[in-house]
């Protein structure tokens, strides 16, 4: 249970939440679009099946629903800089796409000239067109490739050059389980002066199995012990699990030295899935006040 002072900080910290909405995953969102807040961020990830024109029309989607799109653009994956350079005019010019998320992308060996999200920002292809707001990754859990300190090396310089370059910084993380691990995260990022907001990940409600497979693709800790944590027992993998433990975690913890925090939502178990949970939350924390 949440502490009665603490109950407007979790109905603070479920308001202003983003969402992560393939393009096969439009009509679900469009389902959804009435329960969710105007202006709301939908991040388009950069996914192999879907080509440029499948992500713009998912943007274009988005914006006509009332959203803000931020696209995906996964460096590893772009072939060349006229194909870099494309995609964003069009986003700019035919949606009016203003946020970006920037990534490295899964390959090992780049299909063009993009080693990594850096090499993207770097081009001052973003800040030319147009775009105000460039999202990098954070990772509190661990990262598949980078130790710690390259992490935090890494993600200090595309901060200042996304700020350099006149835009603004936006951090979102990989999606977590312990919220312990994401507050000692913020914490060590306020302290090493990266004061830009941040998203932290959070998973939907889904499956457990579902939740652990994910966690296994994307580099995620997923440890009995860190499940636990979260409300997941290893030995129920039949069941359903949501946030609730975490994100009660989350708020109890957070203070102003965190800075501005807000939630980022993979929608795991499906857009209508996540959008209700928060609704039914959020009701559970202004029964208990």
């Amino acid at each position: 249970m949440i502490p009665f002072d603490k109950r407007r900080a979790a109905l603070d910290l479920t308001q202003a939440y983003s969402l992560e909405v393939s393009a096969k995953a439009m009509p679900a969102l469009t389902d959804a679009a009435p329960r969710i807040a105007p202006g709301s961020i939908v991040s388009v990830p950069y996914l192999p099946g879907e080509d440029d024109d499948a992500r713009l029309a998912a943007a274009r989607a988005i914006r006509a629903l009332g959203f803000t799109p931020m696209p995906h653009l996964a460096a590893r994956r772009i072939a060349s800089h006229d194909e870099l350079e494309s995609f964003i005019q069009r986003a700019v010019v035919e949606v009016g796409v203003e946020h970006c998320f920037v990534i490295a992308g899964d390959p090992a060996t780049p299909k063009g000239p993009f080693p990594d999200s850096a090499s993207l920002i770097d081009t001052g292809m973003f800040e030319r067109a147009g775009i105000k707001t460039v999202g990098v990754g954070g990772h509190p859990d661990n990262h598949p490739v980078m130790s710690t300190d390259d992490r935090w090396d890494v993600l200090e310089h595309k901060c200042r050059s996304i700020a350099m370059r006149g835009m603004a910084p936006l951090i979102v993380t990989q999606f977590v389980f312990d919220a312990d691990i994401a507050l000692s995260w913020l914490e060590t990022l306020r302290e090493r002066g990266i004061t830009y907001p941040v998203r932290i990940g959070v998973p939907g409600p889904a499956g457990i199995a579902v939740l652990i497979r994910y966690a296994a693709l994307c580099g995620v800790g997923a440890c009995a012990s860190m499940l636990s944590k979260y409300g997941v027992s290893l030995g129920k993998l039949l069941g359903t699990a949501g946030p609730d433990h975490f994100v009660d975690r989350l708020a109890t913890g957070l203070t102003a030295a965190h800075g501005q925090v807000d939630l980022h939502f993979f929608p795991f178990g499906g857009v209508v899935q996540s959008v209700r949970w928060l609704e039914q939350y959020r009701e559970r924390v202004e029964l208990a006040r």
